[in-house]
């Protein structure tokens, strides 16, 4: 049983990853006015992967390169790497467009993509709980495009072109997180996210302009250098927060990185008028950022929460005492 300490740290440390994810695509927004979407990718990549190595030669727990001369295992590694290589180049791309709140709730359609898949590949069954939460947040993403539905389908308008590269970067995802699913049976979740990063740095090289980032003024650089060090720390509170509460629970606090791009949006754009742009939306485009976190909460861990036999939890508790 998980000690009620390690519950409250658990927690902090999954809070701390929602916010650091709330954060990063605003700092990739000023981030971009400097450097192309391949090249942030490229840097957010290069210190992640610079971090790990550290990390693993620190614990010296680098893994048996051997383990993928299994032709099955190196095409999983494949498909992992390039569907998170897939999923950092689209998305940053799709910032370019978007604003940092639609661009993560947009992010959150690679739940819907990876649960629906897992049920063809792996051939789970779906929940209830898990229908009932892949619904509300497709309803809760009509809301929330309600001003710009049309644009979406009817012209490819910029605002068109950043939702859809970001649906694409959630198709991605969802790529990377099934081949993971597979290969973490066999590799501690740091020393597949190493070979992955390897991978992408490599791959994405040649691609970059990296003389882009001697033109940046220093927040531009730090926001640059920080989009880096966010997936180190946001994946290293997302390791220990796991590592203390139950998965479910800890995925559960992520789904509300949507609400942190908008408050911290509005609240930079407050503070910094003249860097940043704040998020204007109608009551139903609030509504539905709202619906797709729940939607997706729910999901998550809404088979704790409610049985189709057993009712509400609330109710199965009363029913104990």
């Amino acid at each position: 049983m998980i000690k009620q300490q390690n519950v409250k740290l658990g927690f902090a440390l999954a809070m701390l990853t929602a916010v650091m994810w709330g954060i990063v695509p605003i700092a990739m927004k000023y981030a971009l006015m400097v450097v192309d979407p391949l090249t942030l990718a490229w840097s957010r990549l290069a210190i992640s992967a610079l971090g790990i190595t550290i990390w693993l030669a620190y614990k010296k727990q680098f893994p048996n390169l051997m383990m993928f001369r299994k032709r099955r295992r190196f095409i999983l590694l494949m498909i992992a790497g390039f569907g998170l290589l897939g999923n950092f180049a689209l998305f940053a791309s799709a910032v370019q467009y978007l604003s940092a709140t639609t661009a993560q709730v947009v992010g959150q359609t690679g739940i819907v993509i990876f649960m629906i898949s897992s049920a063809f590949i792996f051939r789970e069954r779906l929940r209830p709980t898990q229908i009932i939460g892949i619904l509300v947040l497709l309803v809760g993403l009509g809301l929330f495009f309600n001003k710009n539905i049309v644009d979406l389908f009817s012209n490819m308008s910029s605002y068109g072109i950043g939702v859809w590269l970001g649906l694409l970067a959630s198709v991605s995802w969802a790529c990377y997180a099934l081949a993971q699913k597979v290969l973490l049976q066999k590799l501690r979740a740091e020393q597949l996210l190493w070979l992955i990063y390897l991978i992408c740095t490599v791959f994405l090289l040649p691609f970059t302009s990296l003389s882009k980032i001697t033109n940046a003024d220093a927040t531009q650089l730090f926001a640059i250098i920080f989009c880096g060090l966010n997936t180190i720390i946001a994946y290293g509170a997302l390791v220990m927060a796991m590592e203390r509460w139950q998965a479910a629970q800890v995925s559960a606090i992520t789904t509300l990185t949507p609400l942190f791009s908008l408050i911290f949006s509005d609240l930079f754009s407050l503070i910094w008028p003249e860097k940043f742009v704040m998020q204007y939306l109608n009551i139903l485009g609030y509504i539905g950022a709202v619906s797709v976190v729940a939607g997706a909460m729910f999901a998550t861990i809404g088979h704790y929460i409610w049985h189709p036999r057993k009712g509400w939890l609330i109710n199965r508790n009363k029913g104990e005492k």
